[in-house]
């Protein structure tokens, strides 16, 4: 379940979208009885209204099984690489068998019921209408939407962002993020206590949707420097023998040239998507990098959130920087982030201390009963 007492990142992004909802399948079924409902008004009979209808929907059947009959022509010059040399497994590839032909054969059997044309005006009709699916495929007229397209994607992730996050999380946040909190306990006790706080004790994850990362963050933002190295993690890892992990302290100054000190890194599949985004060979445009960018972000968030070893040692730091930004916008960022951790755990503690109740005798300090006369009165509160 998600750890939702660990929200590391505050308020939702406003420039990361959510996942998408069911609005496009409702406003299909208010089209659907809006159809009926005028069907119904314009009080034709219903037996043309069934042989209409039974027409065109085996007309789309009709259009689904040419189309797949056009990509089954391609796909059995790689049965054997694609397929196991499964032919059956190709062709349910192309066209879902077990659907749209069931279909297609009710469909003509009610039509040949309710025709009332003889047999030579059906041939003309189903010939027209293969011709007319046939320009559809040849003119990819037929050729789904960006917004089918990027739906598909997500909802059977198959998203490049969707490896990229799993990937970053399985091979290294996995890893290093169980281990951080010890690793800082080590580097405080040989460099004086630097990161007292704990509320900060966190991996900050820079994840900038323009995907460009530096390589030296006093690059990106001259008031944020590198301090020291934590300690370094060597595990053996997939045939390595001591592979080293390792995560940078970094100072940022603040307005008042104050320093503060945190763990501060890029997340390094972005640069994956900057890289791809600048290759031709990757066709991957700058909208797609963005897209991807964000899908990332939710993709990582959503697996942090579901992971109890790493709950409460990251931050993600999410942010859009264009090319007019102000200065020192990345080191306000972080130290926004910062000080938001800070009201966190201030808050949180509030929220732990519970008020004394008033049937509690000794959860208060006694009140001095003084009395204005000097002779002596009883304590009974009755005798007044």
């Amino acid at each position: 379940m998600p750890h939702d007492v660990d929200r590391p990142n505050g308020p939702a992004h406003p420039l990361i979208s959510k996942p998408r909802g069911k609005w496009a399948q409702y406003t299909n079924y208010i089209c659907i009885v809006l159809c009926m409902l005028m069907l119904y008004l314009k009080e034709e009979s219903l037996y043309q209204v069934a042989q209409c209808f039974t027409f065109h929907f085996m007309a789309l059947q009709i259009g689904a099984l040419l189309k797949g009959v056009c990509y089954f022509s391609e796909e059995i010059h790689h049965v054997r690489s694609r397929y196991c040399g499964s032919y059956w497994r190709a062709l349910n590839a192309c066209l879902n068998v077990e659907r749209h032909v069931p279909l297609m054969l009710i469909c003509g059997c009610a039509y040949l019921t309710l025709l009332s044309q003889n047999g030579l005006q059906l041939c003309l009709s189903l010939m027209l209408v293969c011709l007319c699916q046939l320009l559809n495929t040849a003119f990819r007229l037929h050729r789904p939407s960006t917004v089918e397209i990027s739906e598909i994607c997500e909802k059977y992730n198959h998203n490049v962002a969707y490896g990229l996050a799993w990937s970053y999380y399985v091979g290294y946040l996995k890893i290093v993020l169980p281990r951080l909190k010890d690793s800082i306990e080590e580097f405080n006790r040989t460099n004086n206590n630097l990161l007292k706080w704990k509320e900060t004790w966190k991996l900050h994850i820079l994840i900038p949707l323009s995907c460009e990362i530096y390589d030296d963050l006093q690059k990106a933002d001259s008031n944020i420097h590198f301090w020291r190295d934590l300690p370094e993690l060597r595990l053996d890892q997939a045939g390595t023998k001591g592979r080293v992990y390792k995560q940078n302290v970094y100072e940022v100054i603040d307005e008042d040239r104050k320093l503060n000190y945190c763990i501060v890194e890029y997340a390094t599949p972005l640069k994956t998507l900057f890289t791809m985004s600048h290759d031709e060979s990757a066709a991957f445009s700058r909208e797609d990098r963005l897209e991807q960018a964000k899908l990332f972000y939710r993709t990582l968030e959503e697996i942090l959130q579901n992971s109890k070893e790493c709950a409460g040692s990251y931050r993600l730091i999410v942010y859009e920087e264009s090319g007019a930004s102000e200065g020192h916008f990345l080191s306000k960022e972080i130290l926004r982030h910062i000080r938001q951790q800070h009201c966190e755990e201030y808050a949180m503690c509030n929220g732990n201390h519970h008020n004394p109740q008033p049937t509690d005798v000794f959860s208060t300090e006694p009140d001095l009963l003084i009395s204005d006369s000097e002779l002596p009165r009883p304590l009974r509160s009755d005798a007044f």
